[in-house]
């Protein structure tokens, strides 16, 4: 006859696994506190870093070299930093201890070297790091001996860099302006925003605020100046420019901008596209002679011509010329304005009249700066007429409508702020 034998565990054995349950469980239990305490720190870490990238961006958009310009980037970047959210955007980050804008936000020279010189300083560092950040389930490593990771507190660190670079934008045409007085500063150099200054003169008489032709690439090669009028690029800050003096086969494609033409020359390539109006202004339709900017964003919404602002008009180049007293005999075609016109500004226009212009202290010079600048006039036949523009501001004031995209990565456009680090 068989036995049935039941097997049971001896008590001892029973014990050791009621142990090692326990064991796995604190383990379990260290593994959770380590992937959600450090999930926590990570997310800390992100929205510090979201913060120390504002700063750092708002503060590089101050650095123009100006005496005041390390002043004014630590109140930028402070500012800016103390608007963002920390704790899944819960509470500002600042009253977890707020950046210290004399000692977290410091500076350097082109050449990366510690400076507080403001003149000099060309990036900025923005560092900040907050003590003290509570940990809950990582504390239980503590318990396994693990001092390393059993902690109640850590410290999260975030830190970036940042300077100015070219933007992408429009090419600058190739003209130079001085500042308005021997050795004003920037960001306006003398002039104020609205004002007209002449751009051309038949005297070259050299005046203060003078602003002649210059070869952005430095020589004096009238076919240059044309291309540079085309939209070839390549200038930055230092570059040496050249004199080529007044080029009348430049008068082509400025005029284009107006929607000015001679025969058989239309706006079917992008070179010769014209602005989204040919408005000129003049002491004869603009006697103020200032601050005519705002009234050209109104005449680009109604697509005008050189004369007529709302419909479409008839006026040849003649009554052009006439108006304003400019020599426009070789040129014959005038492309109709007006919301309802056909191949006119409203089919072709685009934004060629607002450009962008290197500062120099010195005629020719080097290019110091970029000014963001409105074509008033067009160019007569024998360049016999002075031209203005209207000076509209610095083209790295944000804002700018010479920063068309405001991103940095362009060889030649105004400076905008772009991390680096």
């Amino acid at each position: 006859m068989a036995t049935n034998r039941i097997s049971h565990l001896p008590q001892r054995q029973r014990g050791a696994m009621l142990l090692t349950a326990a064991m796995v469980m604190f383990l379990l239990l260290g593994f959770i506190g380590v992937a959600l305490d450090f999930a926590r720190l990570f997310v800390v870490k992100s929205e510090l870093q979201t913060a120390m990238d504002s700063c750092a961006l708002s503060a590089a958009q101050e650095l123009d070299g100006q005496t005041d310009a390390i002043v004014r980037a630590q109140n930028a970047g402070k500012n800016a930093s103390d608007l963002n959210g920390v704790g899944f955007q819960s509470t500002l980050w600042g009253g977890l201890g707020l950046l210290d804008k004399n000692t977290e936000i410091t500076f350097r020279t082109s050449g990366y070297s510690t400076t507080t010189i403001a003149t000099a300083a060309r990036y900025v560092q923005c560092q900040h790091t907050h003590t003290g950040f509570k940990t809950y389930l990582l504390q239980a490593l503590g318990a396994y001996g693990n001092s390393a990771l059993g902690v109640s507190t850590r410290n999260v660190t975030a830190s970036a860099v940042a300077t100015r670079a070219s933007a992408q934008t429009a090419c600058p045409i190739p003209l130079a302006v001085r500042p308005k007085t021997a050795g004003a500063p920037g960001p306006n150099y003398g002039y104020a925003p609205g004002e007209w200054v002449t751009m051309l003169t038949k005297s070259d008489s050299g005046a203060n605020g003078y602003i002649g032709w210059a070869n952005l690439d430095g020589s004096s090669s009238a076919s240059e100046t044309v291309a540079e009028m085309n939209g070839k690029c390549g200038v930055t800050v230092g570059t040496t420019l050249g004199t080529p003096g007044v080029q009348s086969t430049v008068a082509d494609n400025w005029n284009w901008r107006f929607g000015i033409y001679k025969n058989n020359q239309y706006p079917y390539d992008q070179y010769k596209q014209p602005d989204r109006t040919g408005y000129i202004y003049s002491a004869a339709t603009w006697p103020s002679q200032s601050n005519a900017y705002g009234d050209y964003q109104s005449k680009s919404a109604s697509y005008a011509n050189c004369i007529q602002s709302t419909t479409v008009n008839n006026q040849s180049v003649k009554d052009c010329g006439d108006l304003h007293g400019y020599d426009l005999n070789s040129f014959k075609d005038l492309i109709p304005g007006g919301a309802g016109s056909t191949g006119g500004h409203k089919d072709y226009g685009t934004n060629r009249r607002v450009v962008l212009v290197p500062v120099t202290n010195s005629y020719p010079g080097s290019v110091a700066d970029y000014a963001c600048m409105l074509l008033l006039q067009p160019l007569d036949v024998g360049m016999n007429r002075d031209v203005q523009l209207e000076f509209i501001g610095n083209a790295s004031v944000p804002g700018s409508p010479c920063a068309t995209s405001g991103l940095p990565g362009g060889v030649a456009g105004p400076l905008v702020p772009v991390l680096v680090r």
